[in-house]
């Protein structure tokens, strides 16, 4: 089954989560070159400011207040989208909340609902967008996480939510394909992004949530984003941050979980204190921040080869082979030792 995508120019995309961080950027970028944006979140106001900003620079946009935790709300989104466009030609599953604590002292209300809305939002986005996206071809563009591979203590729910989201995009996908669908379905996993997501994370240690470096700008999410919109892409990782716990988890997996009990807890702590049940879990904060937020003071890392290597034709072959010969030269290295 051959599926063609449409150039952006040419494309209406539908974007959850628009109205700070990845969402907005790539809302921003897109319309920048040419492609008409459904931007949804929960934040109506920071929603007609994004839309402003877009029709300012020449772009065209709509917005829809929408919770992707409930499915009639999503459903709304696709209104919105025919109703201004007349179709749809891509979808980006990209909402997401954070919460920060021991998974024995998080209240499972509080762990429900971030999966309500990172994997029921991504069930409802995808489950709404296919009977679109199946009449003239498209791209499902889901945005999960490096956590989806390895999850890390102190965010253990986040991370069971985006290896939620991996699992049911991977199914999916193959489910959409044997049924002969022209649909484009990709995983897209961010390492740590610079974005306000950790200044509205909800915490229960006291402290709030930042970003475990290195942390890369959001832009490198978008044109990834933009990318798969364009021509099928499988998955992409973004950054490199997530390859030495892969490896570690490949290699030596218990060492590596007593390398990171001991390491990122501290790595994740901020400087202020936070009390719980702040943040944007339930309901929108007033601000949602803008594209990256203003507590990340670290170097921000605006390229990626590894990303690149995936993007480009060959290049996820030659990212394999490299990750093959890391693992081999460690065992090598490691028996050596012996």
């Amino acid at each position: 089954m051959r599926i063609a995508l449409k150039p952006l120019d040419q494309q209406v995309i539908v974007i959850t989560g628009g109205s700070s961080g990845i969402g907005l950027v790539t809302a921003k970028r897109a319309a920048r070159r040419g492609a008409k944006v459904v931007i949804a979140a929960r934040n109506g106001r920071e929603l007609q400011r994004a839309v402003w900003t877009i029709e300012a620079e020449g772009g065209t946009a709509v917005s829809c207040v929408a919770d992707v935790a409930e499915s009639g709300d999503v459903e709304r989104v696709v209104d919105t989208a025919l109703d201004a466009f007349g179709r749809i030609d891509t979808w980006v599953n990209n909402a997401g909340v954070a919460l920060f604590g021991k998974l024995t002292e998080i209240p499972l209300a509080d762990q429900r609902r971030q999966f309500d809305v990172i994997y029921w939002g991504t069930v409802h986005g995808s489950l709404a967008a296919i009977p679109q996206l199946a009449l003239a071809g498209g791209a499902l563009i889901n945005v999960s996480s490096i956590v989806a591979d390895r999850a890390i203590p102190m965010q253990g729910n986040y991370s069971a939510a985006k290896h939620a989201v991996k699992g049911f995009t991977d199914a999916l996908r193959m489910e959409l394909a044997r049924d002969g669908l022209p649909i484009a379905v990709t995983l897209v996993k961010p390492s740590s992004i610079a974005t306000p997501l950790f200044e509205k994370a909800v915490s229960y240690t006291g402290s709030e949530l930042k970003a475990i470096a290195p942390v890369y700008a959001p832009e490198l999410v978008a044109d990834a984003i933009l990318e798969a919109a364009q021509r099928p892409v499988r998955s992409v990782t973004i950054g490199a941050g997530g390859a030495p716990l892969n490896l570690g988890e490949a290699l030596a997996p218990r060492a590596t979980d007593r390398l990171m009990q001991r390491t990122l807890v501290e790595r994740q702590a901020g400087e202020r204190d936070a009390l719980p049940g702040e943040g944007n879990l339930w309901r929108p904060t007033a601000s949602d921040g803008g594209e990256r937020g203003m507590r990340h003071r670290g170097r921000i890392f605006r390229r990626s080869a590894w990303t690149s290597a995936q993007l480009h034709p060959g290049g996820t072959a030659l990212a394999i082979g490299g990750v093959v010969g890391l693992v081999l030269g460690a065992r090598v290295l490691a028996r050596s030792r012996r």
